[in-house]
């Protein structure tokens, strides 16, 4: 009996979707800081030959970035939270003006998804006795435990995970020699996506090859043309 309660968690076991609302923030946030803040420093190291500036830069970028994520992120998932509050007060309404026609509209959706008329209708009848509105919210919604809006969460997952990404571009400016910076920069930054991708992509599930190439590419891409503006204003920032 023990092994196959074990058995039955190990097949369990690979689901990573009630980890998608945070991974998913802080995936963002540990990205957006660590290409945010190496962007940054690799524009001013570009255009100055003293260390004050990069570092000034590449904090205040720090801060204003991590604060930035976890407003933005609470912000923009509350926004979604109100919608699904506003769709289901709407839901609470239908069922109580109109509940046949919510009846037929729930079994509908059960015939849509594979059921017989008869079936679909039971199912729905007997799910309408037990708990009507949380049928709807499920299945008529689709919102459910897993996807529902959670903006605290997401606020803290962002703005921490900025935080740390963001730390590690502003360690090699305080220590990495200076006429090499923005190349020191860049290869570190290169490094710290490839580890993120590579534990975004495990703690997700999913491949690590191709988080790793879609992380550096666009990585790549945003430093080179920050280095690029850096370059082409040529300003000596003293």
């Amino acid at each position: 009996m023990a092994e196959n309660i074990d058995e039955f968690e190990d097949y369990l076991a690979p689901h990573y979707i009630n980890r998608s609302n945070w991974l998913r923030a802080a995936v963002l946030g540990a990205n957006d800081g660590i290409l945010s803040t190496a962007s940054i420093a690799i524009g001013v190291a570009a255009a100055s030959d003293m260390r004050e500036p990069i570092i000034l830069a590449t904090l205040a970028g720090l801060v204003a970035g991590a604060l930035s994520m976890a407003a933005g992120e609470y912000v923009s998932v509350s926004s979604q939270t109100d919608v699904e509050k506003a769709d289901i007060e709407r839901e609470k309404e239908e069922l109580n003006e109109m509940p046949e026609i919510e009846l037929q509209r729930l079994a509908e959706i059960y015939e849509k998804r594979g059921l017989k008329k008869e079936t679909a209708l039971t199912v729905a009848k007997e799910l309408t006795e037990h708990d009507a509105l949380g049928a709807h919210i499920r299945d008529e919604l689709g919102i459910n435990e897993i996807s529902q809006a959670k903006p605290i969460q997401a606020a803290f997952a962002s703005g921490a995970a900025f935080t740390v990404g963001g730390l590690l571009p502003f360690l090699v400016t305080l220590f990495l020699p200076l006429p090499s910076m923005e190349y020191s920069l860049y290869g570190f930054a290169l490094f710290f996506l490839i580890i993120l991708g590579a534990l975004a992509a495990k703690t997700g599930g999913s491949s690590i090859g191709k988080a790793i190439i879609r992380i550096t590419f666009w990585g790549t891409v945003a430093m080179g043309l920050t280095a690029l503006v850096g370059y082409l204003f040529n300003v000596n920032v003293a």
